[in-house]
């Protein structure tokens, strides 16, 4: 008689997504889980937060923590905030997804990848590789960047297009820990309803103004009631000055009505129920100058 075959152990770790500002980190974490829980822009420094995405399989649960983007060109209190958290996360990961652009190098990601440790293992995943033009050129780049550390894996991948991301997370699933799960199989996230509104209508304003607005803009949810199926949201998009406050009212009010509606629909699709969403602008000048204002608005 044959002995039976044990069955492979469960595995559960946590995977840090590093790299520049818009890589696509967040995009490849909403991928990966299926759902959309980090919030994407064009805008550097769109992520914030340590967002935490979970997706669960029969064999293995990925707690992926999607960071801000490193930043070097402004030292201001925020921004050293941010780059904690990326530092942070990197120490308590159990394996580390660094992120680059397809045919992209430059001295940001040099940086990170600086402070990335070498006793954690590390997957090279070159993001948009389906925008390069000359697929041929990719397998230099691949190997430049990979000459730089000891990558245990290198990956191209197209978040956007989903190319790939099964074999990168099977890559990543052979180097979790063995363990039992740390959350429910049904979790896509760790994070509130209230946070995830916020970061929506976040992003909102970050797409419709982006590039008229200084970064240095934060929402706030000041009301989140449920009422059966029924989420009222109320929410206050606190801004610099005046003119910022103009900026995304728009005329007669046609922007923030945008970013309402948007906002709204995205909410009911995450939250699967009916949305009644209020916005406000507000003008608190130097909410992100000291560490006092930023634990007041939720930075760690």
């Amino acid at each position: 008689m044959t002995e039976p075959v044990a069955a492979p152990a469960f595995r559960c770790g946590y995977i840090a997504i590093v790299g520049r500002p818009n890589v696509g980190k967040s995009t490849l974490m909403n991928a990966l889980i299926g759902a959309k829980v980090s919030i994407t822009s064009r805008k550097a420094q769109t992520t914030r937060h340590r967002i935490t995405g979970i997706q669960t399989s029969e064999r293995a649960q990925f707690i992926y923590v999607d960071t801000p983007g490193f930043q070097t060109r402004h030292a201001n209190p925020l921004n050293k905030k941010l780059n904690r958290t990326v530092t942070d996360t990197l120490t308590a990961s159990d394996v580390i997804l660094y992120v680059v652009e397809a045919g992209t190098w430059g001295q940001a990601d040099q940086q990170v990848l600086d402070l990335i440790p070498k006793n954690v293992p590390c997957i090279l995943v070159i993001n948009k590789s389906d925008r390069v033009k000359d697929k041929k050129a990719l397998m230099p780049f691949a190997q430049q960047v990979a000459g730089l550390f000891p990558f245990a894996a290198v990956v191209p991948v197209s978040a956007k297009q989903r190319f790939q991301l099964q074999y990168l997370q099977d890559e990543i699933e052979q180097r979790l820990p063995e363990n039992t799960p740390v959350f429910d199989a049904d979790d896509i996230t760790d994070r509130s309803e209230k946070f995830l509104a916020a970061e929506i209508v976040r992003e909102k304003v970050f797409r419709f103004v982006g590039e008229e607005l200084p970064y240095t803009s934060t929402v706030l949810i000041e009301q989140f009631l449920q009422e059966g199926n029924l989420r009222r949201i109320f929410a206050a998009i606190l801004v610099e000055r005046d003119s910022h406050k103009a900026m995304l009212i728009g005329q007669k009010g046609a922007r923030l009505k945008e970013i309402s509606t948007q906002s709204r629909l995205d909410m009911e699709k995450l939250f699967g129920g009916p949305v009644y969403l209020e916005i406000w602008v507000k003008v608190k000048s130097g909410w992100a100058d000291n560490e006092a204002g930023l634990r007041a608005y939720g930075y760690e």
